[in-house]
């Protein structure tokens, strides 16, 4: 049984990490070990009803209640599941039977008076009231939502007629929507009652008269004005008195996630990201403990990622990105993850580059190519280039290598590195021309051998190169010509009037290529002909 119990244990770790899929596969591990462990099911019904899959999480809590009939939790974890599905009469006979096994259990209690609320409100569709759009547009829950048109259309579907919400009891927004309004009738409940109406908080003193007589007319909780109070500051940035309103509002309602992610979003503009991300967690644990909208739990997220990037902490940063992505897909985030993505890739190349390693590796790949075994050769010189990728000679040794194993395509694309890293590397346009004369292409390697020249006119190695291609090429100029002209760009370049006048311009008096060659456009169509053969230049 130590086997089961240290599945359940890695089960509520992810289950409190908000790793549901991983909890989950943890729970059935371990029922398949012990089917009659009431447990075991109770948390996995938890974990499918946190991923939305209230089906198997009412089938796991009927099994609880079957194995523990005595058990308190167990009730509770059905009603809540059942409310879930919009089963409420079920869902309050389920806490009504667990408060008669254990009467002074406070979970069952408020399960059991949040649905009775639930259940009300639907009874009289609250959706109805004529003051629906300005209760919404007067709560910061709600206050964005009415931009959504889809939405504005759903509230009026349901006005008219209230089982349309039993359709779409699991959209989120209504959720939210309904506890506005159940809040705004609680509030209005006591307000009728001045003998058991609390004493009146008294607000901070506004920074204009303007402000204070909005506020005095608007009949917004306490909580509110002081968050209102705070976004004032915060745009001010008067950031240590945003901080007191914002504190202030979560004394007075400790389970609104936005009074929270507000004073994460000051310490972030403090500077201060430890305090930023404590807050930000700690706005996500109220957040699920109270249901909050997912795009919020997905913004506390996101600014965690914000926090570790400022930081320089990229590795965290994509972590909290990706879960900001799981609970609500944005292209912003998703571009998020992208950048930060290839910050992290260059970060390990650069960490990895380690210029005497590099020649380390060298010099072992130079031994293994001496005595021919060229594919352990050229593993080494891979290891040199990623050490230090700037270096131009580990790759012409890894071409070298290839050379000798027959992999031109691969030694060619080598040598071309070479070349571009640094132009004036002479052996590498060497070894290129080499290459593309292993390759039967005699004019290219020509053309290779030529900028070789260029930078060493008396460089043997080179000269030897160039004659034995001219010579190639000179030996039986038609299957050069007729290979060449198998090429449709070759084809085009010489159907061009303007290019046929600049070859005959070229024939006739060579200095004029140079002039010709100050066109890049024309450059490239004269770099083409000489690669063909078609064309020499002595």
């Amino acid at each position: 049984m130590d086997q089961v119990s240290e599945l359940k244990d890695k089960g509520n770790l992810a289950l409190r990490k908000g790793r549901l899929d991983e909890a989950i596969e943890y729970y059935t591990e371990a029922i398949a070990l012990d089917k009659s462990n009431h447990l075991l099911y109770s948390n996995r019904s938890a974990a499918y009803a946190k991923a939305g899959k209230y089906e198997q999480a009412l089938e796991d809590a009927e099994m609880t209640v079957t194995l523990k009939r005595d058990w308190g939790k167990g009730y509770s974890r059905k009603g809540s599941v059942l409310a879930y599905l919009g089963r409420l009469d079920a869902s309050v006979e389920a806490y009504k039977t667990g408060l008669q096994l254990d009467p002074n259990n406070e979970q069952l209690k408020s399960g059991l008076a949040e649905v009775q609320f639930h259940r009300l409100a639907i009874a009289v569709n609250p959706f109805s009231r004529p003051d629906l759009l300005d209760v919404l547009a007067n709560d910061p829950r709600t206050k964005d939502l009415l931009q959504d048109q889809e939405y504005l259309k759903l509230l009026q579907e349901i006005g008219n007629n209230p089982m349309v919400f039993q359709t779409n009891r699991t959209d989120s927004r209504l959720l939210t929507t309904l506890t506005v309004l159940l809040d705004s009738d609680l509030g209005k409940i006591i307000s009728s009652e001045p003998d058991k109406t609390p004493p009146k908080q008294k607000s901070p003193e506004p920074q204009n008269k303007e402000e204070e007589e909005d506020f005095k007319d608007s009949n917004l909780p306490t909580a509110v004005i002081e968050k209102k109070l705070g976004n004032k500051a915060y745009k001010e940035k008067n950031f240590e008195e945003a901080l007191l309103h914002y504190n202030k509002a979560v004394e007075l309602d400790d389970k609104e996630i936005i009074y929270l992610l507000n004073i994460a979003a000051v310490y972030y503009e403090q500077k201060e990201y430890e305090k930023c991300i404590a807050q930000c967690e700690k706005a996500i644990e109220v957040g699920r403990e109270n249901r909050a909208d997912f795009k919020l739990i997905a913004k506390a997220f996101t600014r965690i990622g914000h926090a570790y990037k400022k930081m320089n902490n990229h590795k965290q940063a994509k972590v909290y990105y990706e879960k900001s992505l799981l609970e609500h897909r944005t292209p912003e985030i998703k571009t998020l993850l992208s950048e930060i993505d290839k910050i992290i890739k260059e970060e390990e190349r650069k960490a990895y580059i380690d210029i005497e390693k590099a020649e380390e590796e060298k010099e072992l790949g130079n031994e293994k190519f001496k005595i021919g075994d060229y594919p352990t050769a050229i593993r080494h010189y891979t290891e040199a280039i990623k050490r230090n990728p700037d270096d131009p000679k580990y790759y012409s040794n890894r071409a070298a290598a290839y050379t000798k194993l027959a992999a031109f395509d691969l030694g060619l694309k080598d040598c071309q590195k070479c070349v571009e890293i640094d132009p004036k590397f002479i052996k590498g346009w060497i070894r290129k021309g080499k290459i593309l004369q292993g390759m039967q292409q005699q004019g290219k390697a020509l053309v290779a051998y030529q900028k070789a020249l260029e930078l060493d006119p008396s460089n043997a190695e080179a000269l030897e190169g160039y004659r034995s291609c001219a010579v190639s090429v000179s030996s039986n100029p038609e299957e050069v010509r007729k290979r060449a002209m198998e090429d449709p760009e070759v084809q085009s370049i010489l159907r061009d009037p303007a290019m046929r006048l600049i070859l005959e311009q070229m024939h006739s008096d060579p200095r004029a290529l140079y002039d010709h060659l100050k066109n890049p456009n024309v450059a490239a169509k004269i770099q083409k002909l000489l690669e063909s053969g078609l064309v020499t230049i002595h």
